[in-house]
């Protein structure tokens, strides 16, 4: 997020950078971290950017805050039980990776238990990833972690982008859209 970070800070926009690490923090206390983050960088004009368990995160305590961010920008979003997180789920090297955090974003009762976001969102979602008989996805498109299908959330606005998932937060693309989107 560091590069993204650069871009909108170029633009006139000032990020404060909210850190996890889903290996070693539950959901609970990475959660009540976030709220006490946003309530205490809030501004009057303020907007909430993540990146794929980051949106998550969002999702979960953004109806909850105070102050409400003015618009929130979800990179690569799960919003599903994605097919990534349900295959490997059962692996100990991705358990150890992800923690609690990983095993939810593979239960599907938690991720359709997010409250759906009532401030104006916008989804940008990757398609560079492989595509046909040895991906994860098939033919459809991806970012190589996440379908785009699996990214969509209802009618919320969504822009597809030549991204992979890693790297989606490096678009001057996305960041030129967020700059704009932002614009008084």
């Amino acid at each position: 997020m560091l590069l993204l970070a650069t871009r909108l800070r170029a633009a006139g926009i000032k990020p404060a950078l909210f850190a996890y690490c889903a290996a070693f923090e539950g959901w609970e206390g990475c959660c009540a971290r976030l709220r006490r983050f946003s309530e205490r960088c809030a501004g009057d004009r303020f907007v909430m950017v993540g990146h794929s368990l980051g949106c998550v995160l969002i999702r979960s305590v953004a109806a909850e805050l105070e102050r409400k961010p003015r618009s929130c920008f979800f990179l690569a979003p799960p919003s599903c039980a994605c097919i990534a997180a349900r295959k490997f789920s059962s692996y100990r090297w991705y358990r150890l990776l992800t923690g609690e955090m990983g095993q939810l974003l593979a239960d599907e009762e938690f991720m359709r238990s997010l409250p759906p976001s009532d401030i104006p969102t916008k989804i940008y979602a990757g398609n560079a990833g492989p595509r046909g008989r040895f991906s994860l996805h098939g033919l459809e498109m991806n970012d190589g972690v996440l379908a785009v299908a699996e990214t969509r959330m209802g009618t919320v606005p969504m822009r597809v982008v030549p991204s992979i998932h890693t790297f989606i937060m490096n678009s001057a693309w996305v960041a030129r859209d967020i700059v704009e989107a932002t614009a008084p």
